[in-house]
């Protein structure tokens, strides 16, 4: 979602938040603003889309307090303009959001009345008005921003600069991240440790209800009760890695391209390859024979993930499992049985509804395990158990190798599953970790068809429509290939499991309908041909993916076929995932769109 950023530095800021706020654009965003402190008066400069907008207008008109907050939105209320764009400020305050205020409406209502003039459409503007009440009633800026939290309904990370106050920073989390970094006589807030990674590795995060005053000397962290606490100071690897495009033309292929790497990275920390075994870096607090169901929960791609897993839970450990996106679970009030396992995925850590899953998982007793990129994530910090991808930072919006990383992870957890259960021996399981441990090498076999898919990604652009087929676990591979075409190149598509088929999808079929067909040579082959034969009759553009003995027992002609390694059907998944990925990536470079920061989406969903 937004990003923040806030700095009380030992000279002019404005360039730093601006250089800041530029690791953070993974997040999405349509707006961009920076406001400073100059002795006694605040300033601000804001623009509408790119942070390129932003930096014309501070070269034309400078900033040069050496204490300010910055902000990239993604618009929620009101449209990305240039007097909706953050930071929102009085002659008293300035503050940066990052959530949503549920309740802005009856306190703009309010404040209307006390004399507060509006100037944006934001839910925003209703809290800096809401602190500039109290400061006018001759509340400190501290007594301010405590007396209006408990206030704010919705979930947010604030951060808050103040008249006359030059040695002031305040910030407050309500389900948004947020996190503290220290310096050497400065101080910062950040939405995350990317974005404080080029001042400082030492960071805090706070607490769900925390707020903090932050000094160039300290940072006192208050409870939501206001009482004083402490919390933990880590050392952040972030600012390790190199969050550029590298020689790629976005950041997307680049994290395609990385995928044998980080892939490789995860499976290396969940299994032993010398001796063939799984080797969860915890020890799990409960016996899997004790486990009766499995709920799964995520949204987006990371409920893909989840999908593809249920058929590996439910074959190797003979366990149900259930999935949910969660937007829905957390509302419908799902039974669950005290001492089964809830897994929880998500690449920030950070998804509100996900999170909101999780902890309603809790309160049934529920074992929690979470799958995250960001072990120090709040999903992460909340979960019983933690299992992390291996994947570094995921700057495109669509996910590509957290995705990959994420299916490694429970891929591994279900062969301990199965192990656990006694539903699989230690020869099977060798069997199995043989073909993990071969996915890295097949996914760079699989990065070589891009050249064919590139110059067939002329064609898709061409479409209005596209449909993906897939049976048992290339099913949800096909629902992540249709959103992945959707996210970033605009075009519509659908993905359906290949046996529905004939059950209402036939009727889009028609001579300019390309459809892709994932179908790895496996139990269910010759199932799939069948379909792609009902295609066929109908004028269908066939996009067969499929390996080499696959190809060769397709009695069907396709426009195009794509040759994959040659695998065991277990993981496919993984390594087909590739292909994937290539064509939508592909096609939205040909469609000329934002590939990166595709519109209207943002990479971490921190508000319903």
């Amino acid at each position: 979602m937004c990003g923040i950023i806030g700095i009380l530095g030992r000279g002019p800021v404005a360039e730093q938040l601006v250089d800041s706020l530029k690791r953070l654009e993974y997040r999405g965003y349509d707006s961009a603003g920076v406001a400073t402190l100059e002795g006694d008066h605040l300033d601000r400069r804001r623009a509408e889309g790119k942070l390129k907008n932003l930096e014309k207008r501070l070269a034309q008109q400078p900033l040069s307090g050496h204490a300010g907050i910055g902000h990239t939105r993604w618009a929620t209320h009101g449209k990305p303009t240039e007097s909706n764009a953050h930071p929102h400020a009085t002659d008293n305050v300035a503050v940066v959001h990052n959530g949503i205020i549920e309740n802005f409406r009856e306190l703009r209502a309010e404040l209307e009345k006390q004399g507060a003039r509006f100037a944006s459409e934001t839910d925003t503007e209703t809290v800096v008005h809401l602190v500039n009440s109290y400061l006018l009633k001759g509340h400190t800026p501290q007594q301010a921003v405590a007396a209006s939290l408990p206030q704010l309904k919705g979930a947010f990370a604030l951060a808050f600069l103040f008249k006359g106050h030059g040695d002031l920073l305040i910030g407050a989390r309500k389900g948004s991240p947020l996190a503290m970094g220290y310096g050497d006589g400065e101080m910062f807030l950040g939405s995350d440790a990317i974005a404080l990674a080029p001042f400082t590795d030492t960071i805090s995060y706070l607490d769900d209800g925390d707020w903090v005053e932050i000094t160039r000397g300290s940072g006192v962290i208050h409870d939501v009760s206001g009482a004083v606490v402490k919390r933990d100071v880590l050392k952040s690897g972030a600012s390790s890695f190199l969050v550029d495009k590298a020689n790629y033309r976005h950041f997307m292929a680049k994290e395609i391209h990385e995928q044998p790497e980080v892939v490789g990275h995860t499976l290396a920390r969940y299994v032993d390859m010398g001796t063939e075994r799984v080797m969860l870096p915890a020890r799990l607090p409960f016996d899997f024979n004790d486990i009766q169901r499995i709920s799964i929960t995520a949204c987006g791609t990371a409920s893909y993930a989840g999908f593809v897993a249920k058929y590996w839970f439910e074959r190797f450990a003979r366990v149900p499992v259930e999935l949910d996106v969660a937007s829905e679970f957390r509302y419908r009030e799902a039974p669950l049985r005290k001492g089964d396992l809830a897994i929880f995925i998500s690449q920030s850590g950070e998804t509100a509804d996900t999170l909101a899953a999780l902890r309603y998982a809790k309160s049934q007793g529920a074992h929690t395990l979470s799958v995250v990129n960001v072990p120090t994530s709040t999903i992460a910090r909340e979960s019983e158990i933690v299992m992390p991808t291996l994947a570094g930072p995921e700057i495109g919006v669509a996910s590509t190798k957290a995705f990959t990383c994420q299916l490694m992870v429970l891929a591994a957890l279900a062969i301990a599953a199965g192990r656990g259960r006694g539903e699989l021996s230690e020869a099977d399981e060798a069997k199995l970790v043989h073909g993990l441990v071969e996915v890295p090498r097949l996914i760079a076999a699989a990065l070589t068809t891009e050249p064919q898919i590139e110059k067939l990604a002329r064609e898709i652009a061409k479409s209005k429509d596209v449909l993906y087929l897939g049976r048992g676990t290339s099913y949800p591979l096909a629902l992540e290939g249709a959103l992945k075409l959707k996210e970033i190149s605009y075009i519509h598509a659908e993905g359906y499991a290949a046996g529905e088929l004939k059950h209402g999808p036939i009727a889009l079929i028609d001579e300019t309908m390309p459809v892709v067909v994932i179908a790895p040579y496996d139990r269910v082959f010759e199932k799939t041909v069948s379909n792609m034969q009902e295609v066929a009759a109908r004028g269908g553009n066939i996009i067969l993916m499929t390996d080499a003995k696959g190809a060769e027992e397709a009695t069907v002609e396709s426009l195009v076929t794509i040759i994959m390694p040659d695998m065991a059907a277990t993981f496919t998944p993984i390594v087909y995932a590739i292909p994937v990925q290539l064509l939508a990536y592909h096609t939205a470079v040909v469609m000329g769109t934002d590939v990166d920061q595709p519109r209207n989406l943002a990479k971490s969903v921190t508000v319903e």
